[in-house]
């Protein structure tokens, strides 16, 4: 049995994974959602309640964190969420499997490999980076999988520009359009949690999801436009002092600030370790935007 806390993207392309494999899932969500299928069974619980969370994954081979709390939330929210994951990892035998952005290393002046130091200096790097080292020191069997930006039908570049693109209208961008950076699609972050969670030899580290070549964001929304028979898109992008001037009534222009670094010069992520050891590839950008597509 799984237990896979959060059924965004990823969360919900993990559940239907191992459903499809005939493996029985539990998905923990506030509302207690998730994918309908007759392996998944969903469950309205706050996973931040170390004690129902306990409950709810006796039995559990592995326990997915899939969860993606408000940027905003992240110093409040994430804390007892993973201690809540942590201990029942540790009470059931289980291993957890761990969604991690790429925000812990901080800025990079290269691309980024499993082996780079957690460095962030911003409040959600840190976050993030505290979150591996007290996986680490708790003694649980444990894997995280590090991805960049979803390219996926939420949460993502494409899912933020669609509206505007399908309207025929300029897309307002909250960073410069033509700086290297790499995207990631959520079904292999799905994929490649599933798979690690599996194999010992993956366990006690951090890995690189498979992900494509790194594009510019007019590269890739160009691409999408190309795929979904959209008129080419135009651009504009909003000055750092706007949003800056924005962040006091909006929360997410406010916490995009802090994290716009990675936009501003290259953010390239090289995942070939996980490929050479364990032969996982990325989806080709095509597919992995038609497949955006379609939920989008």
């Amino acid at each position: 049995m799984h237990v896979i806390v959060g059924a965004g993207s990823v969360g919900g392309a993990v559940a239907m994974e191992l459903a499809a494999a005939g493996e029985p899932v539990t998905v923990v969500t506030r509302s207690g959602g998730g994918p309908e299928h007759p392996l998944v069974t969903r469950v309205a619980a706050n996973a931040g309640d170390a004690d129902a969370l306990v409950r709810i994954a006796q039995g559990a081979e592995v326990i997915y964190n899939c969860a993606n709390p408000q940027y905003f939330e992240w110093p409040t929210a994430w804390p007892p969420m993973h201690n809540a994951m942590l201990r029942a990892a540790k009470e059931h035998g289980a291993v957890l499997a761990i969604t991690a952005p790429l925000y812990g290393y901080g800025h990079v002046d290269r691309p980024m490999t499993e082996d780079l130091p957690l460095a962030a200096k911003t409040v959600k790097g840190r976050v993030r980076a505290q979150m591996w080292l007290d996986t680490l020191a708790a003694g649980v069997r444990a894997v995280e999988v590090r991805s960049s930006d979803w390219i996926g039908p939420s949460y993502s570049l494409i899912s933020m520009a669609l509206p505007a693109m399908r309207a025929g209208k300029t897309v307002w961008m909250p960073a410069p359009v033509d700086v290297p950076h790499s995207y990631t699609y959520t079904g292999d972050a799905a994929h490649t949690l599933v798979a690690l969670a599996r194999e010992p030899r993956a366990w006690g580290r951090a890995w690189h999801t498979p992900s494509p070549p790194a594009s510019t964001a007019r590269q890739l929304l160009t691409r999408v436009a190309e795929l979904g028979g959209l008129p080419a898109p135009s651009f504009r992008v909003y000055p750092k002092p706007l949003l800056r001037a924005a962040g006091v009534w909006d929360k997410f222009a406010k916490e995009f600030v802090e994290v716009r670094y990675q936009h501003d010069r290259p953010f390239v992520v090289d995942s070939s370790r996980v490929t050479s050891e364990f032969g996982l590839t990325a989806t080709p950008l095509d597919d992995a935007i038609r497949a955006a597509l379609r939920h989008a």
